[in-house]
């Protein structure tokens, strides 16, 4: 049966989708964390092939959509316990997760060229790119909404909501359990979602353009931020409709 779910922006926009669904998650939390932790896991393979991506002597990485997606199953299995490798169609969050690693590969596959050339440093091809690419094709194929955010944005759109500055604020506070997830059940636009903020921690891949020396122009010709290893840099946010 064919449902409609909502994307949130700056403002509730109503849309339908072809995405099929017989019936959503029970769990809100489980599914919103889930997702979370698949576009962390993303991103971490992206920041961990850095260096590769980057590299002027060599036209073809071997970071193909399949290999890249490889290591991402490793890394997520490790973080959620599930092997997108060989999960089915059979749950509708084993759906979405195929849906999200559909959108991986479409946009490894997009960006082969460009991670490819050779002669070329800098190929802009980061984490910050990769999930805002992801986010929007996996929010186009299933309706719900995935984004990046932080407050140090760099692109204007990860600025974070109301919602998502309260989740960052809550993660930097003292005693907060690193690596849990914040969320609530909340009204929009007269519907009832479940909103859902996973945070993202600042790796050693990650010092390289938001470290040190703060202030100083990383490769991609930004300001550093001067964060330190295990900082909070922000968090992954998903919108899931509640039945």
């Amino acid at each position: 049966m064919k449902m409609k779910f909502f994307v949130v922006s700056s403002v509730v926009v109503l849309l339908s989708f072809v995405f099929s669904f017989s019936a959503f998650a029970a769990n809100e939390e489980d599914t919103a964390s889930k997702i979370a932790l698949a576009l962390v896991s993303g991103r971490a393979i992206v920041a961990q092939s850095q260096e590769l991506i980057n590299d002027a002597s060599k036209g073809d990485k071997g970071l193909t959509p399949d290999v890249f997606v490889d290591k991402m199953a490793a890394d997520y299995k490790t973080s959620a316990g599930i092997d997108l490798k060989t999960i089915k169609p059979d749950t509708e969050l084993h759906k979405l997760l195929l849906a999200f690693v559909e959108s991986s590969k479409e946009v490894l596959a997009e960006a082969q060229e460009i991670i490819n050339k050779e002669g070329m440093a800098f190929k802009g091809f980061i984490p910050a790119v990769y999930g805002k690419k992801v986010g929007d094709k996996f929010t186009q194929k299933t309706g719900l909404r995935l984004k990046q955010t932080s407050d140090k944005y760099r692109n204007a759109a990860n600025k974070p909501d109301e919602f998502e500055a309260k989740a960052i604020a809550k993660f930097m506070e003292s005693g907060y359990t690193k690596g849990k997830g914040y969320g609530e059940f909340v009204d929009m636009g007269g519907k009832k979602v479940y909103r859902y903020v996973q945070p993202l921690y600042i790796g050693k891949a990650c010092l390289k353009c938001h470290g040190d020396p703060k202030g100083e122009k990383d490769i991609a010709g930004r300001e550093k931020e001067g964060y330190k290893e295990g900082d909070v840099r922000g968090g992954i946010s998903v919108i899931v409709p509640v039945k």
